[in-house]
């Protein structure tokens, strides 16, 4: 079985990863049994800051005197386990979600949270997408709009600030990246920088072409961090270890040199399975191939955004 993303053909296991990344579902469907089987970790960086890792994307958490504040929420099914994780750091409420950008992993447990009292705020482009059934062409399925209580009902445009917990936290738009509706959300006083699917760290990042998401944006994206970012800057990517300056600077780098790469056989008449069989990534694999997104898919995606 292939899947076809505007064009490109992604291998089976492949579609199933990238499927299951960023909805929560697998070709067949997650049952309750995979969601009980999760563990929520805390990780404190300091300053009121921590990071919970379990099943979909990271989450970054603000916690105080004034209550919490979630960055995303992963899956429905964990937001008992994950309201759990954060009662064992804070007694406080939570009374805000910021969504660093649309997808399934990250929105998931919104409709819960919403419920319980929680303000969710994101890019105006977020409640978008979320308001009306989406078609992902990598897939080729339709995204149900989401019900009323999982919408953002606090929408911005390029850039917000919450002044909560002692501290201002610093939410701002990127160009389109991951996707059209990408947040970057800087805890300044604690030196915290959570980015979203807009870094995947220790991996080829995945690239929402129907959401319109652009390999040039993720490079803007990451330089946009680095402008902020000192060697002290905890960074919470949208996938893998907690990672730091040094290490999203290698990141950006990375796709700096495969995308030029690329653009060169591009401007060199290329077609896209000319520029796979060349193998732009070669001397990145080792380090950033073993992720879901394999490195001839990656290739395909970069380059569908780069001659859209």
């Amino acid at each position: 079985m292939n899947a076809r993303l505007d064009g490109v053909v992604l291998n089976r296991a492949v579609f199933g990863a990238i499927f299951f990344l960023v909805m929560g579902l697998t070709v067949q469907p997650v049952t309750a049994q995979d969601f009980d089987a999760v563990e929520i970790e805390a990780t404190d960086l300091g300053g009121g800051i921590h990071m919970l890792t379990g099943q979909g994307g990271n989450i970054g958490v603000s916690v105080g005197s004034d209550g919490v504040v979630l960055i995303d929420d992963q899956f429905a099914p964990l937001s008992k386990k994950i309201l759990a994780a954060v009662a064992r750091i804070s007694p406080g409420n939570v009374r805000f979600v910021l969504n660093t950008h649309w997808h399934g992993d990250h929105t998931g447990g919104n409709e819960n949270l919403g419920l319980g009292g929680a303000v969710i705020v994101a890019h105006d482009n977020v409640r978008e997408r979320m308001s009306v059934e989406q078609f992902m062409a990598a897939f080729g399925r339709r995204v149900p709009a989401s019900p009323k209580a999982a919408l953002p009902i606090v929408t911005f445009d390029q850039s917000m600030t919450l002044h909560f917990n002692g501290g201002e936290i610093h939410v701002f738009h990127v160009d389109p990246a991951h996707t059209d509706g990408d947040s970057i959300v800087h805890f300044r006083s604690a030196n915290v920088i959570h980015m979203g699917d807009t870094y995947f760290n220790g991996m080829y990042p995945f690239i929402d072409t129907s959401s319109d998401g652009t390999l040039n944006g993720l490079i803007d994206a990451a330089g946009r961090v680095l402008d902020i970012a000192n060697d002290e800057t905890k960074i919470i990517p949208g996938h893998g270890r907690l990672s730091n300056r040094a290490e999203l600077e290698a990141y950006r780098d990375m796709l700096v040199a495969v995308r030029d790469q690329i653009s060169k056989a591009m401007a060199a008449g290329s077609d896209v399975e000319q520029v796979v069989a060349a193998k732009p990534t070669a001397a990145f694999d080792a380090a950033w191939g073993g992720g879901f997104m394999k490195p001839d898919d990656f290739v395909r995606i970069a380059f569908a955004t780069l001659e859209r």
